[in-house]
């Protein structure tokens, strides 16, 4: 968190029957898929290929050997293809997806139909049938966010849905209080699970990511990952760290740029602009100021691991707990930022999440320290970049510009380099039909053709 605010904040798959695909003869629906061309997601995502300090702190952290650690990586991105697949085919049926095990080894999928089973794990997953969707925890979650107002929402300040429960979580300090979040909601208490917890979320108020920068000569945060915005260079950050127009300086207090523009809260994003003296990078600071290259922004599964870094405690590892989670600080609630177990502290907020060599998002807020453990809360990266127009610097040599944020993507539905696209997206290409698989920022490299980690032809 900014250094000024630290006392403030104290203070403060449906239509398929039985999975039997309308798209497909029910022969299909039994049979694994047949190998895609092209290359592996591992390949795609750059999980083949993990960067020295990525692996040694997975080492320390997750308690992993190196092939361990090597190994998890490529599973993890190969899981997000196949339960990208599994997601569309059961629509509505869905009910969430995750991996598991020292490797990632297992992936499990889960549904709302018996009937499903056999497909899901013919699609290499293992299945687990519940009672509830995730479209109908996730409507519930939005009457609970409606609900957390004022004195209530900081009472019970952390609801997401947890995939693996089939539940609603609601995070409070006392059954009472939730007790009451979730009568003012007027959701069904049955779809909710109560976890009671002293821990009060605060905003980290505390161009390499994960370098120190600082905000009108008074606040130090964490520099996220490095954007373009046509000829404008800079970095994503946390919208808590300043208001549109502060100015910055960097971590060796030169003159670094200005606040472009800064949402906090209700989300917590942001992104500074930097003037000519600075060149945006692909590089995020791992263990021993070694750089680690970002080579897209994939969203990683629940479950997957992912490491930060941050100004104040470095590089540290944990795994990710939920998605789409809400959030009340003193300042206000924040929506859509993801759970994590990886610990922070004042200064790192801003900073980086990678999984393998995907950027994740930028740290929000959390509880707990470096020396106790704790968890924390980022906001993811793909509606930074889709909300203020921006192209995520990778190792891969950008030139396209992203449309003009608020306008349609494209209204022909034509795919193109530097487009944010969520899992179920279709796109045209070279006259194909395509559809995603996994949440992105597409790149010149990534045509769906050449993709089958990312794209599946329709």
């Amino acid at each position: 968190m900014p250094t000024r605010h630290i006392a403030a904040a104290c203070a403060a798959v449906t239509a398929l029957g039985a999975l039997v695909l309308t798209t497909l003869p029910e022969a299909a629906a039994t049979e694994p898929p047949a190998p895609a061309d092209g290359p592996s997601a591992a390949r795609t995502l750059g999980a083949d290929t993990p960067s020295t300090a990525m692996l040694s702190v997975l080492r320390r952290d997750l308690k992993l050997t190196e092939s361990q650690a090597r190994t998890r990586l490529a599973n993890e991105a190969e899981a997000g293809t196949r339960a990208g697949q599994l997601q569309i085919a059961l629509g509505k049926r869905f009910a969430g997806a995750w991996v598991d095990g020292a490797t990632s080894a297992d992936l499990t999928v889960a549904t709302t139909d018996t009937a499903d089973v056999r497909a899901i794990e013919a699609g290499g997953a293992k299945a687990k049938v519940v009672k509830t969707a995730l479209a109908d925890l996730e409507a519930a979650k939005a009457e609970l966010d409606g609900a957390a107002t004022g004195a209530t929402a900081l009472k019970a300040p952390v609801r997401y849905v947890d995939v693996r429960t089939n539940r609603v979580t609601v995070q409070a300090r006392s059954r009472a209080a939730a007790k009451k979040l979730i009568s003012a909601a007027g959701v069904d208490s049955g779809l909710v699970q109560v976890e009671v917890s002293a821990d009060r979320p605060r905003a980290l108020h505390d161009i390499r990511g994960g370098d120190a920068y600082y905000i009108e000569e008074t606040a130090r945060c964490s520099v996220g990952f490095s954007v373009t915005k046509a000829q404008q260079q800079g970095f994503a950050t946390a919208g808590h760290c300043g208001r549109a127009g502060e100015k910055t300086t960097g971590f060796n207090q030169v003159a670094q740029g200005a606040f472009e523009d800064s949402v906090f809260p209700g989300h917590d994003m942001a992104w500074v602009g930097a003037n000519s003296d600075w060149t945006a990078t692909p590089d995020v600071k791992g263990e021993g100021e070694e750089n680690v290259q970002v080579a897209g922004s994939v969203q990683a599964l629940v479950g997957a691991a992912v490491c930060r870094s941050g100004s104040t405690s470095g590089w540290h590892c944990g795994t990710i707990e939920q998605h789409d989670t809400s959030v009340s600080y003193t300042e206000g609630t924040v929506d859509g930022v993801t759970r994590t177990t990886v610990c922070a502290e004042p200064g790192d907020s801003g900073g980086p999440y990678l999984s393998g060599a995907q950027a994740q998002g930028v740290t929000s807020g959390g509880s707990g320290d470096c020396a106790s453990g704790g968890t924390t809360f980022y906001q993811p990266i793909n509606p930074v970049l889709s909300a203020y127009g921006l192209v995520l610097k990778t190792n891969e040599a950008q030139t396209d510009t992203p449309e003009t944020p608020g306008t349609p993507v494209d209204p022909t539905g034509s795919w193109a380099s530097g487009r944010v696209y969520d899992t179920g997206a279709q796109v045209t290409y070279n006259g194909v039909t395509y559809e995603c698989l996994q949440g992105h920022q597409s790149q010149s490299a990534w045509q769906p053709a050449a993709t089958p980690a990312l794209w599946q032809r329709v």
